[in-house]
């Protein structure tokens, strides 16, 4: 979510708006672990099916596959042989695309040319005709197991002139980003993300959204829209889809392939029904007729929805920023708004000049002043560095950010230099763009660790993951001296090509720290322009505000001080009142009411306790167990061990302890001489005129004359656990 997708005037990357090759990614985040699977790439040459439409079915073609070219907006065949795509590739790279058989339904690109239609990652795939009803008709239902319901309360029916809105996520935090809009007996759901975990949920993988409002209503669910392809925006598929029904996702053709490769990551869970759209695609959801519209993001294939209602339209824009030269948004953008929010000159009373009943828009960079840095100087820069550079080159950067990563190996090509892929999410994503066409530079460019010594420093460019300071990552390796095969030196230039995610702060320190002790020089975004954000600043949001030009706004995709500033931007751009803005928590139940007259929050939320996902459990992880783990982490254990003589209730030995993260014990006798007299006083009180001895009584006295004075004598809180035993 860090980056554009910029205009560039050459054919080997064009923008989003032409459809031409493209560059995606899945992640932000290389701290992603996902669950252990073997990657296989093979395309499986399953049978063609009629999608949810009125129209016949088309016929099969073989030896066909998708591959997206340069400056068209359609899709191509290409000659393949089936036998040929078992990789093994010499540069490490490693295979990604799923060999599950996924639906895919192909959009309007492909409706153009039906004859090229083939399998992606082993897919089914059908066209999807030009407003063809889409209402969820013959979707399988996934094992929907229940969520432990923590909090709820009950929820009025809704009214039939009214449109509710329920962001169950991404609306106190950047991350696991979801949102449902229901009107009548249709439900459309807009992403499924995840949140990585924070300081407040030790020792968990992920944080999900909390759906039981759609679990109880998984009947109404008629198609999950996906903006893109970010983990944020996708991560909760596998988890949630099963519980609400699995109904059938709707997104752009990267996305859809990215959705698949995390697939493989959950071999037992139901297959996908996924149907590829475009940008100036229409089509109809239950009694809902869906329309989308191209947005500027650090990954291709972003896109905002527009879902149309007797009220007025309701706006998405995903994540989003504007392609722009010097604060001027290009012709593309100009073009793209101006096509998918056309204005009347005599609005109908009550409604404004674009009809949008109701906007919901990113709020991630909005305090940031100004305009964000476009992608396209970025690029020049790093070009320039390329060129000049003396010695080896090493850059970190996000695994996502795709466009760039292309960029880096043409510029590498370009000036004769070699490229080597260190850290597995890199190479995968790199994969997926070799497979769709994307990556076209000569097999000679990229080359392994083991070819490095063939070449001269100043010749080699490493690609590498870990520049947030993950632990486990190749950049972070190489700063530790641990990598097997890349040793720093001093004439090495770091390119850390990416900002500083909120909470990585001392992880990166103690990468460039570890860097500079090995005299390797260091460029990151402070001191160059080596990295742009992908969402858009306040100057840009009032634009998009204005080009849109809503009745209502709900501000979501941020912190709650973020959505604060970004209901300010939408008053002032557009005029609209505070009883027009809604700031939404999670969970929030907002309604449009009377016909599109007025917008409220209810005072009841739907369900909104965590649910996290954590090692093999998908649920409610109780608080106590959280408190635990947190009290583990602050004071550590103080664990005691002791037996009981039953006759006369007193200890049969000097008790045993143990103690984790408290004191070092070798140097705390005094200390522990203390607590075993302290020990044996509690027992021997606690089990006086006991006849037979109350165990669980004898340890709660235990733990709370152990915890007393040890918060007196250490000032600390360690979780004090007694094993009693009696004989």
């Amino acid at each position: 979510m860090n980056n554009e997708q910029p205009k560039t005037p050459t054919n080997r990357t064009p923008n989003r708006f032409n459809n031409g090759p493209r560059t995606f990614n899945n992640s932000r985040n290389q701290n992603f672990r996902p669950r252990p699977a073997v990657m296989q790439t093979r395309l499986l040459n399953n049978s063609i099916s009629p999608a949810h439409s009125t129209a016949s079915p088309i016929k099969t073609v073989s030896n066909t596959t998708i591959k997206p070219l340069a400056n068209s907006a359609t899709l191509h065949p290409t000659p393949y042989n089936s036998s040929s795509l078992r990789l093994s590739e010499p540069n490490g790279l490693q295979p990604a695309l799923s060999s599950q058989p996924h639906r895919i339904v192909l959009g309007k690109g492909a409706r153009k040319h039906p004859e090229m239609v083939k399998h992606i990652a082993g897919a089914r795939m059908n066209v999807v005709r030009k407003e063809s009803r889409g209402s969820g008709g013959g979707r399988r239902s996934g094992p929907a197991k229940p969520f432990v319901q923590t909090s709820g309360e009950v929820i009025p029916p809704l009214a039939a002139d009214s449109v509710r809105i329920i962001p169950l996520g991404g609306v106190e935090e950047i991350g696991r980003n979801m949102t449902a809009v229901e009107y009548g007996n249709d439900i459309i759901v807009i992403d499924i993300g995840f949140q990585f975990r924070d300081e407040n949920t030790p020792g968990i993988d992920y944080i999900l959204p909390n759906t039981k409002y759609l679990e109880e209503r998984r009947e109404k669910i008629r198609a999950v829209l996906v903006t893109h392809g970010h983990l944020d925006h996708i991560g909760g598929i596998p988890y949630i889809m099963p519980r609400i029904g699995n109904p059938p996702i709707y997104t752009r053709l990267l996305t859809s392939v990215l959705i698949l490769k995390r697939q493989e990551e959950f071999p037992s869970v139901e297959k996908l029904d996924i149907k590829v759209v475009e940008k100036d695609e229409a089509i109809t959801i239950g009694k809902l007729r869906v329309k989308f519209f191209a947005v500027t993001h650090t990954i291709p294939d972003a896109m905002g929805v527009i879902i149309e209602t007797p009220y007025g339209s309701i706006v998405h824009t995903g994540d989003l920023k504007l392609d722009h030269v010097d604060g001027i948004p290009v012709a593309e953008e100009e073009a793209e708004y101006a096509r998918a929010f056309p204005e009347t000159k005599n609005p109908v009373a009550g409604k404004t000049p674009t009809n949008v009943l109701l906007l919901m828009a990113d709020s991630t960079n909005v305090e940031n002043p100004g305009f964000s840095i476009p992608e396209k100087v970025v690029h020049k820069n790093i070009e320039e560095i390329i060129k000049n550079v003396k010695g080896r080159l090493i850059i970190a950067t996000f695994s996502s950010l795709l466009e760039r990563l292309l960029k880096i190996i043409d510029f590498a090509e370009k000036y004769g230099k070699k490229v080597v892929v260190e850290g597995r999410s890199m190479k995968s994503n790199l994969e997926i763009c070799k497979h769709l066409g994307l990556l076209k530079a000569k097999e000679e460019t990229m080359i392994s660790t083991d070819d490095m010594d063939n070449y001269p420093p100043d010749r080699i460019i490493i690609l590498a993951t870990g520049a947030q300071g993950d632990e486990f990552a190749a950049m972070m390796r190489m700063s530790n001296k641990t990598h097997a095969k890349i040793k720093i030196t001093p004439r090495d230039t770091i390119m850390l090509s990416s900002s500083v995610i909120p909470g990585n702060e001392r992880a990166v320190q103690k990468l460039k720290d570890n860097l500079s002790r090995q005299g390797a020089k260091i460029i990151h975004y402070r001191i160059a322009d080596v990295h742009s954000s992908g969402h858009a600043n306040r100057d840009e949001t009032a634009w998009i505000h204005r080009k849109i030009h809503p009745k209502f706004f709900i501000p979501v995709h941020g912190y709650h001080y973020m959505l604060r500033v970004h209901g300010d931007i939408a008053k002032e751009a557009n005029g609209l009142r505070e009883e027009d803005v809604v700031i939404p928590d999670n969970s929030s139940i907002i309604e449009i009411q009377n016909g599109g007259a007025k917008i409220v929050k209810l005072k009841e939320k739907a369900a909104s306790g965590l649910v996290l996902v954590d090692g093999f459990s998908v649920g409610d992880v109780q608080d106590v167990v959280i408190r635990d783990r947190q009290m583990l982490a602050q004071d550590g254990i103080f664990i005691i061990f002791g037996i009981i003589n039953i006759s006369n209730g007193k200890l049969k030995k000097s008790p045993d302890i143990i103690s984790r993260g408290f004191v070092y014990l070798r140097e705390s006798q005094d200390l522990l001489h203390e607590v075993r007299i302290l020990i044996k006083d509690t027992i021997e009180k606690s089990t006086r005129g006991q006849n037979p001895i109350n165990v669980d009584f004898v340890k709660d006295n235990i733990t709370d004359a152990v915890s007393k004075f040890l918060l007196t004598k250490t000032a600390k809180r360690p979780m004090v656990i007694p094993v009693i035993l009696t004989i």
